[in-house]
């Protein structure tokens, strides 16, 4: 009997010896990789993201820029507050006294012509003393205009023409008349410069 029992045993062992090779050959799944997986996760949010960025930079409504410009200058005109929000051409603009208004156009930035050939730049900050808002509209229509006058005056400039207060004056007194020249019939009173450096 015994005999009889580890014959049996020896069956049973080569029996499960055999279904596991035939399970391992072909039978039986295997475990796909791990980098598999992780592929597949990065191709998927990939696919996802770029899917969410078209559609909010193609499909979603956008607020034209116009309304969302000319809301702040009707509420100064109404509320009489002092300042306006940066309206549509990045320009501020905002009440003075005795009825003047301030326009501070975006800064202007140039390269300008050194002897050495060094790079040398000019940075502006400038404001517009005006008559009245009309004029500030005039110059919003023109501010494509206005810039590509200051771009190809300043760039001619080199840094000697600036030097000291006769310098400041004269690129004052040269703004004033170029941006009159191209807001004409329109006129601003005065060019008010609120910071220059020069790099």
């Amino acid at each position: 009997m015994a005999k009889d029992v580890a014959d049996k045993k020896s069956d049973d062992d080569e029996d499960v010896v055999e279904g596991e090779g035939a399970e391992g050959e072909g039978g039986a799944r295997k475990k796909p990789p791990l980098m598999l997986i992780v592929v597949g996760a990065v191709a998927l949010a990939l696919v996802l993201g770029g899917g969410a960025a078209a559609y909010f930079l193609f499909l979603a409504p956008h607020k034209p820029a116009g309304a969302a410009a000319a809301k702040p200058k009707t509420e100064a005109k109404k509320g009489g507050d002092k300042k306006d929000a940066k309206n549509g051409s990045g320009a501020q603009v905002s009440d003075g006294p005795d009825g003047v208004v301030f326009y501070t156009p975006p800064d202007i930035v140039v390269n300008m012509q050194t002897a050495d050939g060094r790079p040398t730049f000019l940075k502006l900050k400038l404001t517009f003393e005006l008559p009245d808002r009309a004029t500030a509209d005039a110059l919003d229509e023109n501010m494509p205009r206005l810039q590509d006058v200051f771009q190809t005056f300043l760039r001619e400039l080199r840094p000697e023409d600036l030097n000291g207060s006769q310098g400041s004056y004269q690129l004052r007194m040269e703004l004033l008349q170029r941006v009159n020249l191209v807001i004409a019939p329109a006129r601003i009173n005065t060019v008010l410069i609120e910071e220059m450096l020069i790099n």
